[in-house]
């Protein structure tokens, strides 16, 4: 299926029904009063976060979306029955804006969660209603109310704990095999990474975090080169950056410290929130380097960087030094979990 992660859409909620001018007509009841119901309520349209969804692929197609409108009340005290809502699957982590104005309206980020995007209508009231003890025939009613019409923006940014960003063909892809249920497409050549790809990462029992795989970053990532900036917004949520960087390139022309700086400027430069994100380094395809040659390569690594935080060797193809990785970061994202609890302080008042 086609990853798609941005969509427009129109909605339109149903209009209520129109109220009923009527009266009783009975044998030997020239008087019988107004009977004239209520029209129904529109439908409205619901959003519901759907876990089996991964793309807005289906809001790419068809882009309409129409409730419908409620009846009109009739005769005999009867009331127009309500439209039929209309409800829409969305994946989780989908952002709902007004395409006019770019207004945040609504966040689906709770799986199953349902919210109403747009409210039909009511009904407008029978004579019934107007009923009195002055106005004892009345011929008023009123029309139905109109539904909330909307255009809509749909933005999918997916809810990753962790998420990896390099330079194409850094070893993300194999990485994300090798510690998660993830099954990427892996390649030898540049950009075998087409969209994201999520992955639970099994820790312990009960101990998991989600990773999400994007496509390789180049240099001009933030002025729309290479394919990485279309999907840069999924790691926005998470809450550690893994940066990981090929530190055995073949050609001994290429400068991995020069590369992993230009990613992280472009990175900087697309938002400056993502870049004071938690960043951790990850040294990759080390099993190409020499046992005695790593801890030279590595220092040398880390002071042309700069980098000042924690650096990770690995082997993503054999899996070495992957254990040690995936527990550090669980222990990271279990602490800012806890950190983030929030403590509700009971009122005295209403303690038992």
């Amino acid at each position: 299926m086609k990853f798609v992660d941005e969509a427009y859409i129109d909605i339109s909620a149903g209009d209520g029904g129109a109220g009923c001018v009527s009266f009783r007509h009975e044998k030997y009841k020239e008087f019988g009063g107004p009977n004239g119901g209520d029209g129904g309520r529109g439908g409205h349209v619901f959003a519901v976060a759907d876990v089996n969804l991964n793309t807005l692929v289906d809001y790419r197609f068809a882009r309409r979306y129409d409730a419908k409108r409620g009846e009109h009340g009739m005769g005999s005290d009867m009331f127009g029955a309500a439209g039929d809502d209309i409800t829409l699957k969305m994946p989780v982590g989908t952002i709902i804006t007004d395409a006019e104005t770019g207004e945040v309206l609504f966040e689906l980020l709770t799986p199953g969660e349902v919210i109403t995007i747009a409210k039909g209508g009511d009904g407008g009231f029978g004579n019934l209603r107007f009923k009195s003890a002055i106005n004892r025939a009345p011929r008023q009613k009123t029309p139905g109310w109109p539904g909330e019409k909307r255009s809509l923006k749909l933005e999918l940014k997916v809810l990753a704990d962790v998420g990896l960003f390099g330079l194409p063909n850094a070893g993300k892809s194999t990485l994300i095999t090798a510690v998660s249920n993830a099954r990427p497409r892996i390649a030898d050549y540049p950009f075998t990474t087409l969209h994201p790809n999520l992955g639970v990462v099994r820790v312990g029992p009960e101990q998991s975090f989600v990773v999400a795989d994007l496509p390789g970053l180049i240099e001009g990532a933030s002025e729309g080169a290479g394919l990485g900036h279309l999907f840069l917004r999924h790691l926005q949520r998470t809450r550690l950056l893994l940066h990981v960087v090929d530190a055995a390139p073949f050609d001994d022309s290429i400068d991995p410290v020069a590369q992993a700086k230009g990613i992280i400027a472009e990175l900087k430069k697309y938002d400056e929130g993502l870049f004071k994100k938690p960043r951790w380094l990850v040294l990759n395809k080390l099993d190409m380097v020499p046992v005695e040659e790593r801890e030279a390569l590595v220092k040398d690594f880390v002071k042309r960087l700069k980098y000042k935080g924690p650096v990770f060797e690995i082997s993503a193809l054999n899996r070495e030094g992957c254990e040690p990785l995936i527990k550090a970061v669980y222990k990271h994202i279990r602490a800012e979990h806890d950190a983030e609890q929030v403590h509700v302080e009971v009122d005295p008042r209403f303690m038992p």
